[in-house]
């Protein structure tokens, strides 16, 4: 459980700095070829749309997880954060989110990502 768990921190750290800078090629290694992820405008992207949008250009500079929770079921772990964040722009926010990871083959993959911005 200890090292799903370092695994775990460590894939949620790659997943927040793969936001930042757009980095598509880390986000096809960690998703899932079935993820989905429901976005703060209410859409829904499948991983070959979530690619295209994270390849579109950055808006983000700093992209921060807080009260970040992890819970290991079996094969599946649920992971809870609090973001704050500062557009390129210079505006900050904050927000939270809900990913799901499964483990597929001895591998940790991203299953499904909910994201949320507080006004």
């Amino acid at each position: 459980m200890s090292e799903d768990l370092t695994t775990l921190r460590a894939l949620n750290q790659a997943y927040l700095d793969s936001v930042v800078h757009g980095d598509v090629q880390r986000f096809g290694e960690i998703l899932a070829p079935d993820f989905l992820a429901s976005m703060p405008d209410g859409s829904l992207l499948d991983k070959s749309e979530f690619l295209l949008q994270t390849a579109a250009p950055r808006t983000l500079e700093r992209l921060d997880a807080h009260d970040v929770r992890i819970r290991v079921e079996g094969s599946t772990a649920i992971i809870h954060a609090a973001t704050s964040y500062t557009t390129l722009s210079g505006s900050d926010g904050c927000g939270r989110y809900t990913d799901i990871w499964a483990r597929r083959n001895g591998q940790w993959l991203a299953v499904a990502a909910h994201v949320t911005r507080i006004v």
